[in-house]
Order: structure tokens, then sequence, then C-alpha cells
């Protein structure tokens, strides 16, 4: 009897997707604060998110005017990071899992 073997090849965004359903889709969701003024909070969301300048002022204004907004989403351990990030730069920070809606 012969057996062939053969393998199968798993393209990187099935490999990601089986990522998010086995940890779950995690959101970085940035505050509103009577600290920081809003040219100082665009100016954040450039620098750590890479937004650009109409981006970051829409989530900013999302902040504002809903008293938050998600920023980012995505695997656990990068949100984490992200959410550590903003708080550093005194932006209050919370991550909420996909779950919780």
């Amino acid at each position: 009897m012969n057996l062939v073997w053969a393998r199968t090849q798993v393209s990187p965004q099935t490999e990601n997707l089986t990522e998010y359903q086995l940890e779950g889709l995690w959101h970085v969701i940035v505050l509103n604060d009577p600290v920081n003024l809003m040219s100082y909070v665009v100016m954040v969301f450039r620098k750590v998110l890479g937004f650009d300048e109409t981006k970051a002022r829409k989530h900013m204004m999302e902040v504002h005017e809903q008293g938050r907004s998600v920023v980012w989403s995505g695997m656990r351990e990068k949100a984490e990071a992200y959410a550590h990030t903003l708080q550093q730069w005194h932006l209050t920070t919370v991550l909420e899992s996909d779950e919780a809606h």
C-alpha cells in the first residue's frame, strides 16, 4: 500500500482569521477627558496610530462628542501595546473585547 502525504498550505489570511477566532477581537477605546486639548489628541493619534490629519480629527471629534472612539481593533497583544502607549501620552484608554457587545 502506497500512501501519499499531502501537505496543505495555509494562507496568511486564513492563519490570521484562525488567530482572531481563537483569541478574539479587541478594541482600543479612547475616552473623553476634561484635561487634554483637541489639538493634542489629534497629534497623539497621528504620532502613535499613524493616522493622517483627517482620520485623527474624525476620531478626536468622536471622543469629544460621543465620549469615546474605537481607534484600533485587532489581536489582544497589539491592542494592549497601543492602549499602554496611549496611556503614556495621558489619554484615557481602555481595552474592550469584541465579545462585550
